[in-house]
């Protein structure tokens, strides 16, 4: 499979969450409960209300409707997009902006020729096609990496994840190699060793530990 083709099936996946979930309209019932929340997420919610608040009849309608789509989803396909859209979340800007020309790109594409691509994409290994919800630069190399990314706490994940995008394409793959040499019950420790040192540090301590 082409870059080109393993980028277009990537983003479109990612992407077709994003029109179907909708944003949260709160009540203003939902005052005190508000309260309660730490103030990242009552920001965010407070911002969907605006919004909400914002829309005209015939806006409130459209998403009305969108919200009965949804509602009428089975369980596990609203996990699936939850999912999907968390991931697209984060996703840097640059990112999301190449995501959203390949699928501009992969839209003109013929009927067969699309059809052709998607079924390359669902012939893939369940892990692999699981890999790219992270996007089209670590989505490439998840499979490599993933002794690192399996069984992780969140809160580590999201640290590692972010050491990961701002790492160099040459130091991932010496990551990589590394992952695959260690030993599963080495590799939490490899994780917050990675994790503890700075990042000009990195490129110089993955050469000290593929040299051991």
């Amino acid at each position: 499979m082409t870059r080109f083709n393993r980028t277009t099936l990537t983003l479109v996946l990612a992407l077709a969450a994003i029109a179907s979930t909708a944003a949260i309209a709160l009540s203003p019932s939902l005052d005190t409960w508000l309260e309660r929340l730490p103030a990242a997420q009552r920001v965010e919610l407070e911002q969907r209300q605006a919004r909400w608040q914002a829309l005209t009849p015939v806006e409130r309608a459209v998403y009305g409707q969108r919200q009965l789509r949804w509602q009428s989803l089975p369980i596990e396909e609203r996990r699936r997009q939850r999912e999907h859209w968390q991931a697209w979340r984060e996703l840097s800007e640059s990112e999301r902006a190449r995501m959203r020309r390949t699928a501009a790109q992969f839209a003109a594409l013929p009927v067969d020729e699309r059809r052709r691509l998607r079924a390359q994409f669902d012939a893939l290994d369940g892990l692999a096609r699981r890999g790219w919800l992270l996007g089209p630069v670590l989505g490439a190399e998840y499979v490599r990496l993933q002794p690192l990314l399996g069984f992780v706490e969140a809160d580590e994940r999201a640290q590692l994840l972010e050491a990961l995008r701002t790492m160099t394409p040459a130091e991932r793959n010496d990551l990589a190699t590394l992952a695959q040499r260690t030993p599963p019950e080495a590799r939490d420790a490899l994780r917050r060793e990675l994790l503890s040192t700075a990042s000009a540090q990195r490129s110089e301590w993955l050469r000290q530990r593929l040299d051991r």
